[in-house]
């Protein structure tokens, strides 16, 4: 039965995943007549709905009251404030970028976690771990190819975006245990729909729609983001997010599947071999956090 759960976890992990890379295309399609903050805030506003509905049917929200306060409100007001840059950051990415090479740099958030847990969540971190780190930053250094002739600032938006992403992720983990994960999914999406908004009006405003078929475009970036999150808290709640984390890098071979089939790009020199060692990083990380929590059970099983 757990494996069976585990199994469907995967499948709404990766029905997610693919989600997400159908909401980038889109914001790709887009981007030449609409500003990264504007579909920032559009696919924020659309994403409350989720949200919503996530922490309505959470049975532990119930279970615990239906609080609606957490005690560290600053904090998640504060991840809702990183998540809203770290939209912006890679949405205008996706407009300068190929699709496949924007879509591989932010993987790098695996590798920021694990730098980020240091001084920010007193972890311990090994060689081992911090060789992945090395290893994936090579990675990334050979994708974004400062000193190369092919080089663009606009590669650093993406690195940006991956460490705000990991921010979000760590400072997650600072919150009490006893808060809903819902609920502080609710706290970062509201907060994002505020902080998109502001950033849109102050940079480049609200475009006027083009045609009627962008407004369908744009519903549909919305819902599409929306429900690959709904897939993805789904697959969360069903496994151990170390049994999650690495089907996540399938992402980069189909960024560059779809990249080739809808925006007939194929950045071969840009993403490889830097891309199988951003992967190859990630997965080390993910191999040896595992080992470290199943070396951990066992200590606690033989205490007992």
């Amino acid at each position: 039965m757990l494996a069976n759960r585990t199994t469907q976890a995967i499948l709404f992990s990766l029905l997610a995943l693919g989600l997400f890379d159908g909401m980038g295309l889109i914001i790709k399609h887009l981007s030449p007549n609409y500003g990264a903050a504007e579909l920032s805030a559009y696919r924020n506003l659309c994403g409350l709905i989720p949200a919503g509905l996530v922490l309505w049917f959470s049975q532990d929200w119930h279970d615990r009251g239906r609080i609606v306060r957490v005690r560290q409100w600053r904090l998640a007001l504060m991840r809702g404030a990183i998540l809203t840059f770290a939209q912006y950051f890679f949405y205008l990415s996706l407009g300068l970028l190929s699709f496949a090479t924007a879509s591989t740099i932010t993987y790098a958030n695996a590798l920021f976690m694990t730098a980020l847990a240091v001084p920010l969540l007193g972890e311990q971190v090994g060689w081992v771990r911090w060789s992945a780190v090395l290893i994936g930053f090579v990675g990334v250094i050979m994708v974004v190819g400062p000193g190369q002739d092919t080089f663009t600032p606009a590669a650093l938006l993406p690195l940006a975006a991956a460490a705000c992403y990991a921010l979000t992720g760590v400072t997650a983990r600072m919150i009490d245990q006893e808060v809903p994960g819902a609920l502080i999914n609710l706290y970062s999406s509201g907060v994002a729909a505020v902080g998109s908004l502001i950033l849109a009006v102050t940079t480049t405003g609200f475009s006027p729609l083009q045609s009627t078929s962008d407004l369908g475009w744009i519903l549909g970036m919305g819902l599409i983001g929306g429900t690959a999150v709904l897939f993805l808290i789904f697959a969360y709640r069903m496994t151990e997010q170390s049994n999650l984390a690495p089907f996540s890098y399938f992402g980069i071979p189909l960024a560059f599947l779809l990249g080739w089939l809808f925006f007939d790009e194929q950045p071969w020199s840009e993403l490889f071999p830097g891309a199988l060692l951003i992967a190859a990083g990630g997965l080390l990380i993910i191999w040896r956090e595992r080992r470290l929590r199943q070396n951990a059970q066992t200590t606690t099983s033989s205490a007992t």
